[in-house]
């Protein structure tokens, strides 16, 4: 049994149709079904018969994030999230519905209006994962030569997040009245103009729908640069975020909670869940078999051009059982600055060649691997969850839907067992299942 009456948060990440980059050549995964429907409400409803808190779907703008070979031996299309998950409310109950959604090439008004539907078409269960985007290939879909520099992204973000939750607190809790008798459908005095005026977006208000079912969706945020730390702490209720190492892991655990109590947060209002790839065999052999072929089928184009993007620096020039080029300082970095610093350490400690790299990183991309038998999986969850690392993990199948399934089938039940994981929801809504509390209005506390 765990050491302690904690329980760890599960967040499924699909990357379709898995988030290794040979995931679509994998005999048993699903490639074809990338637009169907039914593929990704049959995920849906494992992870929820696996008590997952949530799903969650990563987006980004852009086809290819370097060139034609990234669109010819990757899977780059993918069903727009909020058009996705407005129709897995429909055949679910419980899990959580988790999407990026970027503040770089959107406006606060339309992000507040679609999350605050999705929260009341899905009875409170509704999550946004706050990013930046960082890729000229995005600027270049959005009228841009170049996206924005480090540190205005991250001052537009906060800002952004900060405009959308005084959208969503623009309708006070029971500002409906739909009384038909006296004709009134709403009370004025519980509907406010937000009147938002700042260095980035002026918006008067208010939201044309009322407040959301939880009060504000559940906000995660994914970046763990200095910038992407202070944005969390200050806005951020779930954070993912990417660790090769327990050391690394429990010294951003620190840092991060350590932060809270500058914004008059406490060390449970946020809820670090990191990433983890999980390559999982019923026996150990079939668990390295597994690995070994999925390594095979990575086309190497594919890969080096992942690792690319990844770092931000074209690699098409260089032996592919050649050292990493001399890259940067991160300093001059404009794209991730923590992914580029993890992949470049990562290199440096273990004296990697370029090939070897993005076979590290074409599954985990960055995130922490994990191989092995159900219960030598539960062992590293449990490590890093007892010794302050993690207060959960997004896990990240290798493909789909069989690497889902696994972890539903094999993995949660051994977790169950040690009492690391629920067995039943706790709550309707995604914030209750994550133990996170219902905010208050900040307008109706004005008013008082």
């Amino acid at each position: 049994m765990s050491k302690t009456n904690r329980q760890l948060k599960l967040g499924a990440f699909f990357m379709i149709p898995g988030h290794h980059v040979a995931a679509w050549r994998y005999p048993d995964s699903s490639a074809d079904q990338v637009l169907k429907f039914n593929f990704y409400k049959n995920l849906a409803q494992t992870a929820e018969r696996g008590k997952f808190d949530m799903i969650f779907l990563a987006d980004g703008y852009a086809a290819g994030k370097n060139s034609v070979s990234g669109v010819g031996q990757t899977v780059t299309v993918r069903p727009e999230p909020f058009t996705l998950l407005s129709a897995l409310s429909a055949v679910t109950e419980k899990v959580g519905l988790a999407a990026t959604v970027s503040t770089t090439y959107n406006e606060p008004f339309h992000v507040a209006r679609k999350f605050a539907s999705l929260d009341h078409l899905s009875e409170g269960r509704a999550g946004w994962n706050v990013v930046t985007s960082s890729t000229k290939a995005e600027a270049l879909n959005f009228s841009s030569e170049d996206h924005l520099l480090h540190d205005l992204r991250y001052e537009r973000a906060a800002e952004f997040v900060e405009v959308v939750k005084k959208l969503w607190d623009s309708w006070e809790d029971d500002a409906l009245v739909i009384n038909k008798e006296s004709g009134v459908f709403a009370d004025n005095d519980k509907v406010h103009e937000v009147n938002h005026e700042g260095n980035w977006f002026s918006v008067k208000g208010p939201l044309n729908i009322a407040r959301p079912p939880q009060g504000h969706p559940v906000v995660i945020q994914a970046g763990s640069s200095e910038s992407g730390r202070e944005l969390a702490a200050q806005t951020a209720e779930v954070i993912f975020t990417a660790w090769q190492t327990l050391e690394e892991a429990q010294t951003f655990y620190k840092d991060v909670k350590g932060r809270l109590a500058n914004y008059g947060r406490s060390h449970d209002e946020l809820k670090i869940m990191p990433g983890i790839f999980p390559i999982i065999g019923r026996t150990e052999e079939e668990a390295n078999e597994k690995k070994a072929l999925l390594e095979e089928l990575i086309p190497p184009a594919a890969g080096v051009g992942l690792l690319s993007a990844m770092i931000g620096v074209d690699l098409s020039q260089y032996p592919l059982d050649g050292p990493l080029p001399e890259l940067p300082d991160i300093d001059q970095v404009n794209g991730g600055k923590s992914r580029f610093q993890l992949l470049r350490d990562l290199a440096e400690r273990e004296n990697l060649t370029i090939r070897q790299l993005y076979q590290r990183i074409a599954g985990a991309r960055g995130h922490k691997e994990i191989k092995g038998t159900p219960t030598q999986i539960a062992d590293q969850l449990q490590e890093w969850f007892e010794h302050d690392a993690a207060d959960g993990f997004n896990i990240m199948p290798p493909y789909l839907p069989g690497g889902l399934e696994d972890f539903v089938d094999l993995v949660i039940p051994e977790l169950q067992r040690r009492g690391l994981f629920r067995e039943e929801y706790e709550g309707e809504t995604l914030r209750e299942n994550l133990g996170l509390l219902r905010p208050v209005n900040q307008f109706s506390t004005v008013r008082g």
